[in-house]
Order: C-alpha cells, then structure tokens, then sequence
C-alpha cells in the first residue's frame, strides 16, 4: 500500500472521551458540525475503515499533553495509549510525543524514551495551552531534544477556539514567531500546524524564507483553504505542506475528497498527501 500520510491525527476512542482525554466541550462539538452520533467516540476498528475509505495508509496520532495537570481543564492522552494502538497497528499509525514544557527534566526524559523505547516519530506541542509563545526558553531544551533524537516538532500556530466553555486560552503562536526558533535550531524540522489561520501569509512566508519551517493544512476544511495557501502548496511550496486532517475536526474522507477538488498538479498532490511526510519524518517505517 502507498497511500496517504495524515500527520495531524487525535485519539477520539469511546474511552478517551468517556476519560476526558479530548479537550472539547460538546459546545466545541457542535461548533465544528460534529455528527450526533459520532460525538461519544469513533473506535479505532471504525477509523480504519475510515482511513481505507480515504486511501489514507498511516495516521499519525498525537499523544496529547495539553497544559499544566494542575491547572484545571488541561488534559493529557497518555503515551502508552498512544503506543499501544501503534502496537496493535504497526502499518496504520505511528505516535507523536506530546511536550509538557513545565515538567522539565522528566518531560525531557519522557520525550527521549517516546521515540528509543516505544517508536514515535515526532514530537508535538500546543503553545496556547501553556500560554507560552513558541519561543519561550522553556521549550527551547526540547528543540534541542528534537534535534539530538533527530525529530520534527509541529505546533499548533494562528489563533485557537474556545475548546471549553469554562476556560478560554490565549492565541500566543503567531507563525512568525518561528522565526527566531529557525534560525536557532536550523537543523530540527518544525511543522505548524492548522494553516496559521488568521495568519496564513505568515506562516508562508516562514516557510519561504528557512529551509527548516514547514506547514500542515489540517483543521480546515480544504475548500476553506485560503487561495494563497492553496496556490503556495501547488507552486513553489509544493515541497513544504503536509496533509493532515486534525481528526475528529475534519473527517478524512472529506478531506481527501476536498483535496482532489482543489485541481493540483499531480507531482504537487503526491508531494502534499505522502512524499513530504515521509521525507521530514523520517522514522516512519517504509
């Protein structure tokens, strides 16, 4: 199978929801037009039919730290969850370590034994749920981290919803703060992710100007894709987007077929759906 790479995948499981592992209120649910039915979890033998339906070969799925434990609403999908379904399904999935920049060394650590011991391929991390900008110095042991295990980070970038009614988070990872973490760290891959919405020429505009910075059109539906964006991935940027999906957000079928709507060339299609994951995660099993 040669299929798609979706690199933006989130554990959405009956069990996640029902442990409170997801972020999301069922306002946010209903905001994103998510289907009754689906809203108390999708499991993961139905998200594979899913993925097949899509031709989507490998989901990438984010072990989620989002925010501090001790501050009330943030969240965590442990790594061993995360892990054992990349167990169960070596061929279909591969983990994405979530980053915790306030646990220090343990978070470090924990990094570090995701990828040698139990095979991520990346690394992730929220900037708004930590109301820390992406070049906070705590995090900037983890980019070094990132580069000794040879791994691209991707962040969410651009504003964020309210994901919970009760606590709204601070929209604190425009793209251009990439900047300067490029220019440190010129040999870790970083990924944002989420197009930069409202900030898309600038996260165009990263990836243009550093060889390191690239981009995801995940959490939008492609035909809500900004024209720029679209055209960027089908021109001179056809080397620098990936596909995602941001599942349970966009469905994949549909963003499959939205993507096949757009009218890109077809060196430029593969390059976006498959060949630039690959290229840039460069642990994903062949």
């Amino acid at each position: 199978m040669a299929g798609f790479i979706d690199i933006v995948c989130n554990v959405f499981t009956p069990e996640a929801v029902r442990e409170n592992r997801t972020g999301v209120d069922e306002d946010f649910k209903i905001q994103v037009r998510m289907p009754p039915a689906m809203r108390p979890g999708v499991s993961i033998a139905d998200y594979l039919k899913k993925m097949d339906k899509a031709g989507i070969e490998r989901s990438l799925l984010i072990a989620v730290r989002a925010g501090d434990l001790r501050v009330r609403g943030s969240f965590e999908v442990p790594y061993d969850m995360v892990a054992k379904i990349c167990r169960e399904h070596p061929d279909r999935f591969s983990g994405l370590a979530g980053v915790d920049p306030t646990l220090g060394m343990k978070g470090l650590r924990d990094l570090e034994h995701s990828v040698r011991d139990l095979g991520f391929v990346g690394a992730h991390w929220y900037p708004h749920w930590f109301a820390m900008r992406p070049d906070a110095p705590q995090i900037y042991p983890y980019y070094a981290k990132c580069c000794e295990l040879d791994i691209p980070i991707m962040m969410q970038v651009g504003h964020n919803l309210v994901y919970q009614k009760d606590r709204r988070l601070p929209s604190v990872a425009k793209p251009i703060l990439l900047d300067q973490v490029a220019i440190d760290f010129p040999e870790l891959a970083l990924i944002g992710i989420h197009i930069g919405v409202p900030w898309t020429e600038e996260m165009i505009s990263m990836c243009w100007k550093h060889e390191n910075v690239f981009t995801a059109g995940d959490a939008y539906a492609p035909k809500h894709w900004p024209k720029s964006y679209v055209h960027y991935a089908n021109s001179y940027g056809k080397e620098k987007v990936l596909f995602g999906t941001d599942w349970p957000v966009i469905d994949p079928e549909r963003a499959v077929n939205e993507v096949a709507e757009l009218g890109m060339k077809p060196e430029a299609h593969k390059m976006m759906m498959r060949e630039n994951a690959l290229r840039i995660f460069k642990k994903i099993p062949r």
